[in-house]
C-alpha cells in the first residue's frame, strides 16, 4: 500500500481525488514490485492499463473527429496514432512526474525503470483506467484532455519527426542524414536503445527508445527542436 501522503501528493499533482484509493494504488504498482512482494498476479497495473488503453483510444478518436470536420479517415488514424503511441504517452507521464510514484521491484529501480518509456506509458494508461473506474467517463475525459489532448501539434511533430527531419536535411545540407546506435541496456525482454542522429560526421542529437526505430524517432525530434530553435 502506498503512503497516504504520497497518494495525496499525486492527487494534487494531477488535479483528481480518488474516492477509492485502491484504484490508484493498483495503477501505480508495476508487475516487478508485485512479484517481489509476492502479491497476487492480478494486483499489478496491467489490467488497468488494458482498460485505460481502450478509454484513451475512444476519447482521442472522439476529440479528433469533433475538432477536425474536414479530415479524412486516414489522417485521423495517423493523428490518433501520434497521440497514443508509447513515446508520446511517456512524455505525458513525465509531465505529471509519474515515474516518481510508480512502485517498482529492486531490479527495475537499479536499471532506471522509472525513466523507461514502456513503464511510464503503461502506468499512464493504468491511471486513466483507474480514474475511469473511480470517477466515470467525465472524470477520465477531463484528465485525458488536460494531459494528452493538449499541445496536439507538438505531439504530431514527434510522431512524424523522422520524415520532417529528413526533409530539413535534404533542403539545408549536402550530406545525408544517418542514425547511429550508441548503445543498449536492460534485459532482453525490455531493452532500451540509444541512437544518435548524425549529419556530415557531426552528432545533431540523441534519443532513447524501447526499439531502435523509437530511439531514432526520439533523436529526430530532438534534432528538429535544435535546428528550428
Amino acid at each position: 500500500m502506498i503512503n497516504r501522503d504520497i497518494i495525496k501528493e499525486f492527487e494534487e499533482n494531477i488535479g483528481y481525488c480518488f474516492k477509492n484509493k485502491n484504484y490508484l494504488c493498483q495503477a501505480l504498482t508495476h508487475s516487478s514490485y508485485a512479484n517481489e512482494m509476492r502479491m497476487s498476479k492480478l494486483a499489478n497495473n496491467e489490467r488497468l492499463e488494458f482498460l485505460g488503453d481502450a478509454v484513451l483510444e475512444l476519447m482521442s478518436s472522439e476529440n479528433i473527429y469533433e475538432n477536425n470536420p474536414n479530415m479524412y479517415e486516414g489522417e485521423m488514424t495517423k493523428l490518433r496514432a501520434s497521440l497514443v503511441c508509447e513515446p508520446t504517452l511517456a512524455i505525458c507521464a513525465r509531465d505529471i512526474q509519474l515515474g516518481k510514484y510508480i512502485l517498482l521491484g529492486k531490479g527495475e529501480i537499479a536499471t532506471g525503470g522509472a525513466k523507461r518509456d514502456s513503464i511510464l506509458s503503461d502506468a499512464f494508461e493504468a491511471v486513466i483506467g483507474a480514474i475511469y473506474l473511480d470517477g466515470g467517463f467525465t472524470s477520465a475525459k477531463e484528465f485525458v484532455e488536460k494531459y494528452v489532448l493538449n499541445d496536439m501539434e507538438n505531439k504530431k511533430l514527434f510522431f512524424d519527426s523522422k520524415t520532417i527531419l529528413q526533409e530539413i536535411i535534404q533542403a539545408d545540407y549536402k550530406e545525408p542524414l544517418q542514425y547511429k546506435l550508441l548503445g543498449e541496456s536492460g534485459p532482453d525482454h525490455d531493452k532500451l536503445f540509444t541512437v544518435a542522429a548524425i549529419v556530415d560526421g557531426k552528432e545533431l542529437s540523441q534519443g532513447t527508445g524501447k526499439t531502435k526505430k523509437a530511439a531514432e524517432q526520439a533523436a529526430a525530434y530532438q534534432a528538429i527542436l535544435k535546428l528550428t530553435d
